[in-house]
Order: structure tokens, then C-alpha cells, then sequence
């Protein structure tokens, strides 16, 4: 059998080319791994958010399971339910675990200069934080605001 060499150059190059597709990067999925925003993503912890206030005296919380399970309750007591799809819940785990929403929990609040203005208390796991909805007031958590966006679209 005779050996092609432009056969063997285009193959030598095929297989250096596919090396270099290995990564360790975990936003990389390998085979048999869970990708990311997959629907086995999970948080390491449960989330609740409730919205209080407004001039019609709001309240509602919402849960948020590990597993992507959300429920969101009324002040007179009605729910209703659904579940996370993968982009938001891996989102929400992503915001749960960034490093800004533990310097958050430990901060203090200054008094809101807002009437009839949304709070929102955020609570993940056993750290609590929030914040009240008032465009003149300093700065909002910003960790914790991206939680409370997303889940305000996510279960409404």
C-alpha cells in the first residue's frame, strides 16, 4: 500500500485541529456533563423574594426551589406556580452565587425618602437583603436588583 503524503498532511492537520478543541473551561460542556442552563442545574439554595408596598399595600413572595420550582403568593393567599426553564435557573444560580450579593446582605440601608415605593427583601439560603424601589435613593444593590428583575419576569 502505497502512503499518499498530501493525505497524510491533511489528516496531521485534521487531528491537530481537533486537539485543540479539549478545554477545561467549564462553560464548555463535555460530553456526558450537564451544560450549563441545562435543566439539571440546580441552586445551592432556596430563594425567596417578597414585594411589599405600592399604594395598593402589595404583597407577594415568591419561592424559588433548587430545583427551579417557583411559586408566587398574594396577600390574600393566592398562588400560582410553574417552573424555571433552564436559561433563567442557571442565571439565577449564577446571581445567587456571585460574590456581590454577600457583600449586599452585610451592608445597611439608609431610610427610603419614597412613599407608596415597592421594598423588595431578597433571602438566599440564611442572608437576607433588599432594598426599596426609589429613583431618588443612593444606589440599588445591584446584585440584588438582577435577582429581582429576573424573577419578576421569569413568574409573572
Amino acid at each position: 500500500m502505497r502512503s499518499n503524503p498530501r493525505a497524510a498532511a491533511l489528516l496531521a492537520a485534521l487531528l491537530v485541529a481537533l486537539a485543540g478543541c479539549a478545554t477545561t473551561d467549564p462553560t464548555v460542556a463535555t460530553p456526558g456533563a450537564p451544560a450549563s442552563g441545562s435543566a439539571s442545574a440546580t441552586l445551592a439554595a432556596r430563594v425567596v423574594l417578597a414585594k411589599s408596598g405600592g399604594i395598593a399595600g402589595l404583597r407577594d413572595t415568591v419561592t424559588v426551589e433548587p430545583d427551579g420550582r417557583w411559586t408566587v403568593a398574594d396577600k390574600t393567599g393566592a398562588t400560582r406556580s410553574g417552573q424555571l426553564g433552564p436559561a433563567d435557573l442557571d442565571r439565577l444560580r449564577q446571581l445567587t452565587a456571585d460574590s456581590r450579593l454577600a457583600g449586599e446582605t452585610a451592608a445597611t440601608t439608609a431610610p427610603s425618602s419614597c412613599a407608596d415605593a415597592f421594598t423588595y427583601q431578597l433571602t438566599v439560603g440564611d442572608r437576607t437583603t433588599g432594598y426599596v424601589d426609589c429613583p431618588t435613593d443612593p444606589d440599588r444593590p445591584a446584585a440584588t436588583a438582577a435577582v429581582v428583575e429576573l424573577l419578576t419576569r421569569a413568574t409573572t
